[in-house]
């Protein structure tokens, strides 16, 4: 095309020197060849013999100067480029064709370029234009006074704009941003841009200013250079400065640098290496600082060096299986979280195998945990070594119905036992030995009935074995005891057969209000009793909340370490509404009763009594502006609130807002030590122009303490978006201090964003 009018777009969607693409890792390795030279092949000239079709209100040829001239509305096709213009000649000696007037020229890619002159040559390899105006497909705007194009591949603009801005400009007719330039030549060959006394232009104020600037352009998703700077605060190491520099190593390989200099502590490092083959992609990430006063900071920060390293991959083996690892080692705990790359505050570092064909799965994993609070206890954390998983769904029915086989196995160890203990009653309610193997097999059938008048029943049956070898479990006591008493060697067997049916009725109406659908559900499961499990350490069953999304669960227990035995009923219903005018109200209630056998649950469940607590749950959005959502568990017989969730958010006229409400009995034996009351909300204000106020917060009721906060100012148009904030952070950590700050986001439609903070901290 005349002068490439993608390319010539001068690429200002990729400020940044360097430009970098997950997207093009991948695909570059998957195919072998450079997205550079595949994403510019659609721009070539069309080939030789390409017919042009001219279609005008009169054409003229004029023999003796053997030219050809068109005019009125002139519409010339030359391949897939369209041209309109007031008026076109061309003469065949010289090959030269030249459009005046209200010329339009759309291209194949879909940017269009408008002029008043525009002079080709060499089936449009060659040729200038004067005071032309791009519109691209990405809807940004590029000008220039005047553009020569020669040799087909360079193109140089003279008094250049680029600016995505449309609707974001003045009364006085300002543009929010605009990149100017002097002179820019766009090298399609090299696939780049050079500029020449470049500047960036806030309500025509300049901010920036380059002498010489050079990039990738759109076609490029890879290039090797500097991307764009990050600036931060921290009472840790003062301002910040990170310059990261974007090296493309090969099409599938490159590597990022971000050295970071800060005012306090001196240089940071921080890198990441990526690299992709053909049958999967790993990753390398590290970073490295050496304090230059570790004598400032409280344990564990104090140390001269801190160092992070991270690496992940993921790898197929063939079209079933695959295999992976993701880990990280650390120098200290809070180093990820003070410097503010890594928020983590608990490591989980596996390797795995995972296969799977059809309803078929099978994963082998070795995990390695490691707390980084000040309150955790490493030698409490367990490394599980294997742990195996395998469900398989047999192809062919079996009594009309579907059966299956899962089997779940770990090998767990640890340096201490562990034990969570509960006053009232005096009980160990999570016990956890150094050592514990546990081998679960389950052969599980269950077919569907649908009868004529619309019910179904569905009968279920489950057969389970269990193998357990455990060590140092802390035994039931009085919690006086120290050392805790535990047992030495144990070895444990069970077998555990269950069966029962689910049986439900929908209801269905419609009227005015819309469609009605009512399903009343009873369950009756029985099986026997789970037994002694004073010797069974709770590794995987630990975390319950009993709502109605468990209730007609088979075993409501969240791993196999434990089982619900016992005989129950579960009974409730579903309903479902569908408004006319398109809202939905969806409710579900219901209850389980234990009324044979030994009850597995303990206080806290909601189930360890005969008749469990109530749970009910309602979902309604009437329209898309609203949305609320209740859920609930209620004691009956002490006529008390075990626990409940609320949720509400509108969007309505200049207003969004989201306000959310928990609260939750302490469960010791299900991992909540204490009891859990919250509330959180956010809200977002339209003040008019773009202009908006938002802000939130969560606040813990029980502690009666905030937990953060912040406020701000948007200002958000069709090309820019700003975000100036306030926010504090009241949770503490040893080094990680409670936090203020002051955050600028700035977005620059097509160009890029980044973020400058800085802040306070406290000791509380």
């Amino acid at each position: 095309m005349a002068f490439a009018l993608v390319l010539a777009a001068l690429a200002f969607a990729s400020m940044a020197i360097g430009t970098r693409s997950d997207s093009a890792l991948a695909q570059s390795a998957a195919s072998g060849k450079s997205d550079f030279g595949q994403s510019r092949a659609k721009f070539k000239t069309p080939p030789r013999g390409t017919a042009v079709d001219v279609d005008a209100d009169q054409i003229v040829f004029d023999d003796r100067s053997n030219t050809a001239i068109a005019t009125g509305n002139v519409v010339l096709t030359y391949g897939d480029y369209v041209m309109l213009a007031r008026r076109i000649t061309y003469n065949r000696a010289t090959d030269v064709m030249r459009a005046e007037g209200e010329i339009r020229m759309r291209e194949p890619g879909g940017n269009i370029l408008e002029a008043d002159i525009l002079e080709l040559q060499n089936r449009f390899r060659d040729g200038f234009a004067e005071h032309l105006r791009l519109l691209l497909t990405n809807q940004a705007v590029v000008t220039a006074s005047y553009a020569k194009r020669r040799d087909g591949y360079l193109t140089v603009y003279e008094r250049v704009t680029y600016t995505r801005c449309r609707t974001c400009v003045t009364e006085s007719g300002t543009l929010a941003w605009q990149l100017v330039t002097r002179e820019t030549t766009h090298d399609e060959n090299e696939g780049t841009l050079y500029h020449r006394d470049a500047r960036l232009e806030l309500l025509g104020v300049p901010v920036f200013y380059w002498p010489y600037l050079s990039h990738p352009d759109p076609t490029v998703k890879r290039r090797s250079g500097w991307l764009i700077p990050r600036f931060s605060h921290s009472t840790v190491f003062g301002f910040g400065y990170e310059q990261p520099y974007f090296w493309n190593i090969a099409p599938n390989m490159d590597l990022t640098l971000m050295p970071k200099v800060t005012s306090e502590q001196g240089p940071m490092m921080r890198a990441e290496f990526r690299h992709r083959l053909v049958n999967g992609e790993y990753s390398i990430k590290g970073a490295g600082v050496y304090q230059l006063h570790p004598e400032d900071l409280p344990s564990p920060g104090n140390e001269r060096w801190r160092g992070w390293l991270h690496t992940a991959g993921k790898f197929e083996i063939n079209r079933w299986w695959q295999w992976g690892w993701d880990g990280t080692i650390v120098s200290d705990e809070t180093f990820g979280r003070e410097y503010d790359f890594d928020k983590r505050t608990e490591i989980a570092n596996f390797i795995y195998l995972d296969g799977i064909y059809d309803r078929n799965y099978t994963t082998v994993r070795a995990y390695n945990f490691k707390g980084l609070l000040g309150t955790d206890d490493q030698d409490t954390f367990p490394t599980a070594a294997p742990y195996f998983r395998h469900d398989y769904t047999f192809d062919f029915p079996v009594l009309g119905g579907e059966l299956g086989i899962s089997t779940d196995a770990y090998a767990l160890f640890r340096d201490q036992a562990w034990v969570a203990y509960d006053t009232n009653p005096q009980t160990y309610d999570v016990v956890q030995g150094t050592r514990q193997m546990r081998a679960t097999t389950q052969l599980h059938w269950r077919k569907e009935i649908v009868t004529d008048p619309g019910l179904i029943v569905t009968p279920f049956a489950r057969l389970r074995g269990d193998l357990l070898l455990s060590d140092n479990v802390p035994l039931q006591g009085d919690g006086s005891a120290d050392p805790l008493p535990t047992y030495g060697d144990v070895s444990d067997t069970r077998i555990l057969p269950s069966g029962g049916v689910d049986v439900r009725m929908p209801l269905a109406k419609s009227d005015s209000l819309g469609t009605h659908i009512l399903t009343p559900i009873a369950q009756i499961i029985a099986s026997p009793d789970e037994g002694d499990i004073s010797g069974w350490g709770n590794e995987d069953a630990i975390s319950l909340n009993y709502t109605t999304t468990n209730l007609f669960l088979e075993n409501r227990f969240t791993g196999n370490d434990r089982y619900e035995g016992g005989t129950r009923v579960n009974a409730g219903f579903l309903y479902t509404l569908g408004l006319a005018d398109g809202g939905s109200f969806n409710a579900s209630f219901g209850q389980s009763y234990h009324i044979a056998g030994q009850n597995s649950f303990v206080k806290g469940s909601g189930l360890d009594r005969q008749a469990s607590d109530l749970v009910g749950a309602v979902w309604f959005q009437p329209d898309e502006h609203f949305r609320f959502s209740y859920q609930a568990r209620f004691d009956a017989d002490a006529v008390a609130m075990r626990e409940q969730d609320i949720g509400v958010s509108a969007d309505f006229w200049r207003l969004k807002s989201a306000l959310n409400y928990v609260m939750v009995d302490k469960a010791v034996a299900y991992g909540r030590p204490n009891n859990q009351e919250q509330i959180w909300g956010s809200a977002e204000f339209a003040l008019g122009n773009g202009v908006s106020i938002f802000g939130g917060g969560r606040y813990d009721l029980i502690a009666d303490q905030v937990i953060d906060r912040h406020i701000g100012l948007g200002f958000d148009c069709d090309c820019m978006k700003l975000r100036l904030r306030y926010k504090e952070e009241f949770l503490t950590d040893r080094d990680n201090e409670r936090d203020r700050s002051v955050l600028l986001d700035v977005e620059l439609v097509t160009l890029g964003s980044t973020s400058i903070g800085t802040g306070t901290s406290e000791q509380r």
